[in-house]
């Protein structure tokens, strides 16, 4: 099948936290073909450039949302009308509680197919008057009703971004209306190319989030740059958008539970929800978690490893006060932390300050008076000459230590996990459903539970390598790339099985092929169960409909 793969600052680019999964899903699933519809978010992520792609990719079409996109077109008196129209009932719904958001979006959406772009539009001095009569309306949101004219110009900047990909010109025969299925890597701006999709081609859509995007947009708006009233627009739009993705998307695939409570609160419906976790690279590990011979090097048995980026959400400085209360019953303890190379001014001023605390806490002691004083906490990189691979940051110590108040899906839990080691971690995101009872868990800000923890383990080594060996197993049963793709694969012939036929097969020659599609296909209307009634789920959508006989006919028709 021909898959539209949706993605907003990740993949093709050399950077992005979508890179590396959709990577391994467009290589894992070479019997399909995938084109790639991406999003950019910044002039150095463009610079960076692609990674190399596999053929299975036919097309790749790319367009930034960082950077101003006027195509030059104006609207006439009637389009006009149309745009005051569609952008009132979308502003009113994001100002107060009325119900149009999803008839603005469309009619948009529409009014950009027929007319042109909506840049000079949503950026005009009517798309202000509109939103100043919407925040002014009575019903409106009280925080929107102090917004002045400077907060207008920046909510109408920050939605035009937003709504890019309407006026994009990847909807058509040539484009997404060829493919078999959306699958956005993301919520948010990505996604809402496949409810463009849909809305025109009846194209499914597939949502897959491992970080949920408004939860990312919440984190964003609460930096300080923004005022009050633009804040509180901004996240209105956002919660409406996720909200109608998941109201059109067939399947939604959050990447743990975490993510799956915010999907669920945001309106998603439980039926469509599916766990899929993230597929990670087993084998890079193997030689750590599989050690060889009775006297197997298991890790320094005194030592503590943290590994991570460097930012005030990691908490060090609890970790630093945690590990002064260890070194004080266990002097021979030591701290050893591995951090990414350090980018940007906070970073290096957040490492510094943990540099000062360590060196405040932990002095450089000597054993005697002719021996070098040492300190028993230090600051390394990974690629350094003392661990110049990942696996041998793991490999160093024998407890691994994760300290963070915020926390999505615990990437250095899963690789501690994947080399065979014990586990003291913070409650926060989805390490409880990470872990599953494999290491220890404590508070988060609470330096004293974590060095209780900490304590714990390393006076204890059978435990330490029970643990170790249960966290391996868990890690190898759930969180590979094999899981994933086998996931994903099912979910991929589950919807198309139920969807109708996008394109007409035809062989080299261009003559159409016999037999290539199922004759169910051809059925009109939901031929698996009836047509749904207005505001309910048909049975094919809510994942308790017919897979069996219908998925393989399917599957033989595309082998």
């Amino acid at each position: 099948m021909r898959i539209g793969l949706l993605t907003e600052g990740g993949y093709p680019y050399a950077t992005g936290e979508q890179r590396l999964w959709c990577d391994r899903l467009v290589h894992g699933l070479a019997q399909h073909e995938f084109d790639i519809y991406a999003l950019s978010r910044s002039a150095r992520q463009e610079d960076h450039g692609w990674i190399q792609l596999p053929p299975q990719v036919q097309r790749v079409r790319t367009a930034p949302l960082w950077a101003p996109e006027d195509d030059g077109r104006t609207y006439g008196r009637r389009e006009r009308r149309r745009f005051v129209g569609h952008f009132k009932e979308l502003a009113t719904a994001v100002c107060g509680e009325g119900d149009g958001f999803a008839d603005g979006l469309y009619g948009l959406a529409e009014l950009a197919r027929d007319s042109g772009g909506l840049y000079a539009a949503l950026r005009s001095e009517l798309a202000v008057r509109v939103l100043e009569s919407a925040c002014r309306a009575h019903g409106a949101r009280r925080t929107v009703h102090a917004a002045t004219v400077p907060d207008y110009l920046a909510f109408a900047d920050q939605l035009e971004r937003a709504l890019r990909p309407l006026s994009l010109d990847w909807y058509g025969e040539d484009g997404l209306g060829a493919v078999d299925l959306c699958h956005a890597a993301s919520g948010g701006s990505a996604a809402l190319s496949g409810l463009v999709a849909k809305r025109f081609f009846g194209v499914p859509l597939l949502v897959t989030e491992y970080g949920v995007q408004l939860r990312a947009h919440y984190l964003a708006a609460s930096d300080g740059e923004l005022t009050a009233p633009v804040r509180a627009l901004l996240a209105a739009f956002q919660g409406r958008l996720a909200a109608e993705v998941y109201a059109q998307a067939s399947v939604i695939t959050p990447g743990n539970t975490h993510a799956r409570r915010w999907q669920e609160k945001c309106g998603a419906d439980r039926a469509k929800l599916r766990t899929v976790y993230p597929g990670m690279e087993a084998d890079r590990f193997a030689a750590v978690g599989e050690p060889v011979g009775e006297g197997a090097d298991s890790g320094d048995p005194h030592t503590l490893v943290w590994i991570g980026r460097i930012e005030p959400a990691k908490d060090l400085i609890a970790l630093l006060h945690a590990f002064a209360e260890v070194l004080k019953k266990e002097p021979r303890a030591r701290l050893r932390l591995f951090g990414a190379p350090v980018q940007g001014p906070q970073a290096a001023t957040y490492l510094a300050h943990c540099k000062a605390l360590a060196a405040q806490l932990f002095p450089d002691e000597a054993a005697d008076a002719h021996a070098v004083g040492t300190n028993p906490v230090s600051f390394e990189e990974i690629g350094g000459p003392e661990a110049p691979e990942l696996a041998d940051a793991y490999a160093s110590g024998g407890v691994v230590v994760l300290s963070s108040v915020v926390e999505g899906f615990p990437i250095s839990l899963v690789e501690a996990m994947f080399c065979g080691r014990a586990t003291v971690s913070t409650d926060v995101g989805a390490v409880v459903e990470v872990i599953g009872g494999t290491g220890l868990v404590v508070p988060p800000r609470n330096p004293r539970a974590l060095a209780d923890a900490c304590l714990a383990l390393l006076r204890d080594p059978e435990r330490r390598e029970r643990l170790g060996a249960a966290a391996r197993a868990r890690a190898l049963e759930l969180f590979t790339i094999e899981q994933n793709l086998t996931a994903f694969r099912g979910i991929y012939l589950e919807l198309i099985s139920h969807s109708p036929v996008q394109r007409e097969a035809v062989n080299e020659d261009g003559e159409p092929l016999p037999f290539a599609h199922p004759a169910e296909a051809h059925v009109p209307g939901h031929w698996t169960g009836g047509t749904p009634s207005k505001g309910r789920t048909p049975r094919w959508a809510d994942g308790r409909g017919l897979v069996g006989a219908a998925a393989v006919t399917a599957q033989e028709a595309r082998a």
